[in-house]
């Protein structure tokens, strides 16, 4: 039953239940990767618009799947849960950026656009039904190995990246869906969804998160061939003092310095080609 409750605009509103943050940020990483594989502005405008669109999309399916087990452990940061934006009013424009996605894509080429299709796809996976498995973390590496792929083969020529470029891209996605649950583990539980964090449980999620994303700052490093190499052996002390630092760490540091070494990962990796 919808319960909104505001009469107010609901863009706000509207905005959060996307997950605004998250799917800011993985536009700005494909925006970064555009420029950085020296992308024409056309093009990398056209990678960034249907990241965008894809990302509002998942974002807003995910919480018109969750909305009842929101709604039953009273999820106070879910406009959906609370009532400030219909639910009517969040399908139409989940509809509207799906429906969006398609043509973005397929500007960038059939190829770049069916890869980028399959991240979408994994996103959506992930919220109808993967996210309560074993399997939960890989949507995430599907995703985000898929990024860069459908960036470089955006270009003119398209090309594929180097192998470890994806690979790398994988464990920052397994990385940041370890870290994404961390806060959410018992609400979660509470309402039966049981992935791969509810199932190592919370005091094995935040190092295995900083594991993965220590394996990926590694990959980088010894990868890197890009001009700004070194910017890669320099980012990998921090990242292992970040690393100690969360696995010694206890509340809410070992998920702040996981998300550290996540957004340190993602600069290495665009700087590193």
């Amino acid at each position: 039953m919808d319960q909104q409750r505001t009469t107010g605009s609901p863009v706000p509103a509207l905005l959060r239940s996307a997950h605004a943050g998250p799917a800011l940020a993985v536009t700005a990483v494909a925006g970064l990767l555009a420029v950085t594989a020296g992308l024409p502005p056309s093009t990398s405008a056209l990678v960034v618009a249907a990241v965008l669109t894809g990302q509002l999309s998942i974002g807003w399916s995910n919480d018109l799947v969750d909305v009842r087990r929101d709604r039953a452990v009273h999820r106070a940061d879910k406009p959906l849960a609370t009532g400030e934006v219909g639910v009517g009013v969040v399908r139409v424009a989940c509809a509207l950026a799906l429906v969006a996605t398609v043509p973005l894509s397929l500007a960038c080429g059939l190829v770049a656009g069916l890869v980028h299709l399959l991240t979408v796809g994994s996103g959506w996976a992930y919220n109808l039904g993967l996210k309560s498995t074993a399997w939960s973390w890989l949507p995430y590496a599907v995703a985000f190995g898929a990024l860069p792929v459908f960036v470089t083969l955006a270009g003119t020529p398209g090309e594929l990246p180097p192998p470890w470029v994806p690979l790398a891209g994988a464990l920052l996605g397994v990385g940041a869906h370890l870290v994404n649950a961390l806060p959410d583990l018992d609400d979660d539980a509470a309402t039966g969804v049981h992935g791969l964090p509810h199932r190592i449980g919370a005091r094995r999620t935040g190092p295995a998160a900083t594991a993965v994303l220590v394996a990926a700052s590694v990959l980088i490093a010894l990868s890197a061939t890009g001009s700004h190499r070194w910017l890669s052996w320099l980012g990998l002390p921090l990242v292992v003092v970040l690393a100690a630092v969360g696995l010694r760490g206890r509340g809410r540091t070992p998920f702040r310095a996981a998300v550290a070494i996540a957004l340190l990962d993602v600069a290495l990796l665009a700087g590193a080609r």
